[in-house]
């Protein structure tokens, strides 16, 4: 399926998050929350902590979830790359782990959504990392 790890909260000693995507309205899709709700116990944490990945570049991501007054949680997400709080965020790779994560995210919803439909996407508006 994908490199991408599901980890526990890391030390986050001499790091810092670096903000490298959101999505705002996950909810237009409710097989979406209910992926990120089943993946990082979101019914018994909600807003405790982000949840935590590991890329096939060796970067973790935080992935903080977002609550909407008179919405179903989580409303939305934002992906921070946890980088070396002096160091620069390397774009590149970021965008690279980011492709990764949303193929993990693609095969983990499943149903209608397929990896294949979405590197073909990727291909299409010339994505580099699905090139």
């Amino acid at each position: 399926m994908s490199d991408v790890t599901v980890i526990r909260p890391p030390s986050l000693d001499g790091l810092r998050r670096a903000f490298v995507l959101a999505e705002d309205r996950i909810g237009h899709y409710p097989e979406f929350r209910r992926f990120f709700a089943q993946t990082f116990n979101l019914d018994r944490d909600g807003l405790k902590q982000p949840g935590y990945l590991t890329t096939p570049s060796g970067n973790s991501y935080a992935l903080v979830f977002i609550g909407r007054s008179g919405e179903p949680f989580p409303a939305g997400v934002e992906i921070h790359a946890l980088v070396g709080a002096l160091e620069p965020l390397d774009e590149d790779v970021a965008d690279r782990d980011l492709w990764a994560i949303l193929k993990w995210m693609i095969a983990g919803v499943g149903g209608d959504w397929t990896v294949r439909d979405l590197e073909a996407t990727g291909r299409l508006y010339r994505v580099p990392a699905a090139m």
